[in-house]
């Protein structure tokens, strides 16, 4: 597949994501959720909607944010980690959720504005971009999250400068994501359905130290969680950080107007009518133990 054929597979299977009735009320969700790293007094603080299972880890807990900091939320998905970054950079910071799905942004607006009817309104934006291209300032942010995100980007090198760009002298990176221990086998590796699902994209532990370095980073940190991949399994049917098949919103709703009462039954997956790709890479997976090629990793470094 082309970088383009990638994006836009990314895209059409993530939207189905967000348009899913996949939420925190489903017990497998909010346990792949605790496997890495979110307790269950912050999943009990947002909305449900905020979170879909796709996590590799919790960046919020090891980002050290402080009041009145600026962080960006690269692919902020369902808003999980804008929602708990924003409350510890309180009223005087703002925290910037971007995302390429628009079905994610919409979702995840969705999930502020919920907040906000019930009294609580965050500093928050949103913006539609790929993390190559940041629609923000160079030197203009604190700190950049993520979380199980930049395996999916195209191109890691680039997005990786773009980081370096909007950060400030000082500025950092925390971020959550799956690297690779050693190669993977190759029918997994020539996976597109494992590049969805945020394996085959993944970069090695070399490359991914390299490719900061070479952008600039110092600092640089990449530690092994040591968190048990398979945990994705907690939800039925799900292989890798791409969810399951699920309920989808109906046509009928927006995710800019519906509340969290209006989630109702529907018959589209998650991954709309491309549901065989996770029955691809599931059959794939059932082969070997990904914890054996891959790793839940932090990644720490400082822009000098």
């Amino acid at each position: 597949m082309t970088a383009t054929e990638i994006t836009a597979e990314i895209k059409a299977q993530y939207g189905s994501v967000a348009a899913s009735l996949l939420t925190g009320s489903d017990p497998g969700v909010s346990a792949v959720a605790e496997a890495f790293g979110y307790t269950p007094e912050e999943l009990a603080t947002i909305p449900t909607a905020a979170h879909m299972g796709l996590s590799c880890g919790n960046p919020t807990a090891t980002a050290n944010l402080r009041p009145g900091e600026v962080v960006v939320d690269l692919g902020c998905g369902g808003g999980i980690d804008v929602i708990l970054a924003a409350r510890k950079v309180g009223p005087t910071g703002k925290v910037i959720g971007i995302d390429m799905t628009p079905q994610m942004i919409d979702r995840a607006k969705m999930n502020a504005a919920t907040l906000a009817a019930k009294g609580e309104a965050l500093p928050v934006e949103f913006h539609l971009a790929a993390m190559e291209q940041m629609p923000l300032a160079a030197a203009s942010v604190d700190c950049i999250i993520s979380n199980c995100v930049i395996n999916l980007a195209p191109d890691k090198p680039a997005a990786i400068r773009e980081m370096f760009r909007v950060l400030k002298v000082g500025g950092r990176l925390a971020i959550s994501d799956i690297a690779l221990k050693q190669a993977l086998p190759e029918d997994v590796a020539q996976s597109a359905a494992a590049f969805i699902g945020c394996i085959s994209g993944a970069l090695s532990l070399s490359d991914y130290e390299r490719f900061l370095k070479d952008a600039g980073f110092v600092g640089v940190q990449i530690i092994d969680t040591k968190k048990d991949l398979n945990a994705y399994g907690l939800v039925e049917g799900q292989s890798g950080c791409c969810s399951p098949e699920m309920p989808a919103t109906p046509s009928s709703l927006s995710l800019t107007t519906i509340t969290e009462g209006e989630w109702i039954d529907a018959s589209q997956g998650c991954c709309g009518t491309s549901s065989a790709v996770h029955a691809g890479l599931g059959e794939v997976l059932t082969r070997y133990d990904l914890n054996e090629y891959a790793a839940s990793v932090q990644v720490f470094a400082i822009k000098p």
